[in-house]
């Protein structure tokens, strides 16, 4: 009998600790087929970015911790390259699984890659097509790397086959952001946050904001606030404040709306999170997982930017591109809040069993 194949699922940030942890407790299901191992290389080292999303998301504790921290793209990158490339040297995977599109995917995948290991891209081929967005570079130096690609939509399907990747390799699978969604649903049903809050299912805005363009920019970021207080005239707004955005806050000076409508908060865990986007009246940001999860919540999305790279939840209705104005916002979340949003729709596969898909094609790997 063959031995069970060594994978190592590299994580790093908090949207990839919500994508590994259904595919690890799915191959953990299959220790005849699969040893897995989970690599965190501390991107996220505050415990309100990591700790909290693995206890939220049963992740147990890492096979190793790199400890790579914070740095410029560069430094973070070439942190986790170095520490990584070591621990493979030491411990060779027959597999590496990266997540969408961090410092750490680029960097695990190029490490990888390097030393001839085959790499798997879960969430591959997704594109804004803003090489503005670092997101943008590492997603598409990724795919290059990778010798396996799992799609999340038909888009991202198209777009691996436009620049010639091998459609043999190349499998759609759908959506593992929405396994966990599906796990986690009935401890966010009963999750307190909304009653700790003091906000009323149906009667609050969420809003995030965290991304470099919105939050590096004080002019912009100003203008969000702005664009917070207008929204509190309409419904409260729970403003889970993002380290990065807090950071950008004190740099520039900038002080919070002098309103307890905008109720800024820390930011919350995966379950407590979940909770706030499943019963708000509408949910403002610039995370592409809120995009995500709001689409088969069925909670109407404004995005802050003019383009998106799940143009799905664009298609299916319940997402919309309001730009980067905040007097453009407010029109569009206007229009939203007075009902005009379309009606319910989930993509094809976004259905909770990515994991399980996935897991079937590393099973039929060499």
């Amino acid at each position: 009998m063959p031995l069970p194949k060594k994978i190592d699922l590299v994580v790093g940030a908090r949207p990839n600790f919500v994508k590994a942890a259904p595919l690890l407790a799915e191959l953990e299901r299959r220790p005849e087929a699969f040893a897995p191992r989970l690599v965190h290389t501390g991107q996220h080292y505050d415990p309100r970015m990591s700790r909290v999303f693995f206890e939220d998301l049963d992740l147990g504790t890492p096979a190793a911790d790199l400890e790579a921290g914070s740095g410029s793209h560069a430094q973070q990158t070439a942190r986790v390259l170095e520490a990584y490339e070591r621990r493979l040297v030491a411990d060779r995977p027959d597999w590496v699984v990266v997540f969408g599109d961090v410092n750490s995917t680029l960097a695990g995948a190029l490490a990888a890659c390097k030393l001839g290991i085959p790499v798997a891209h879960v969430e591959a081929g997704l594109r804004s097509f803003d090489r503005s967005m670092p997101e943008e570079t590492n997603r598409v130096v990724v795919d290059h790397l990778a010798s396996s690609w799992f799609a999340t939509e038909r888009a991202a399907v198209q777009n691996l086959a436009a620049e010639g990747l091998p459609a043999p390799r190349i499998f759609m699978v759908g959506n593992i952001m929405i396994d966990s969604l599906v796990r986690c649903r009935d401890r966010a049903a009963r999750s307190a946050v909304l009653g700790r809050l003091g906000v009323t299912p149906g009667r609050y805005i969420l809003m995030t904001v965290h991304k470099p363009p919105n939050v590096d920019d004080h002019r912009r970021l100003a203008g969000w606030l702005q664009l917070a207080l207008r929204l509190s005239e309409r419904l409260p707004v729970v403003f889970p404040c993002h380290p990065r955005t807090a950071r950008e806050l004190l740099r520039a000076g900038i002080e919070w709306p002098p309103t307890d409508r905008v109720r800024k908060v820390e930011p919350q865990g995966y379950v407590d999170f979940l909770a706030l986007e499943a019963h708000c009246r509408l949910a403002v940001t610039d995370s592409c997982g809120v995009q995500e999860e709001t689409t088969v919540l069925g909670v109407p999305c404004l995005t802050l930017a003019e383009r998106t790279d799940r143009p799905v939840t664009v298609e299916v209705g319940t997402n919309v591109l309001a730009g980067t104005e905040p007097i453009g916002v407010l029109g569009v979340a206007d229009r939203i809040l007075a009902g005009g949003v379309a009606p319910r729709q989930v993509p094809e596969l976004w259905d909770g069993h990515t994991a399980t898909r996935i897991a079937d094609i590393l099973a039929k790997e060499p």
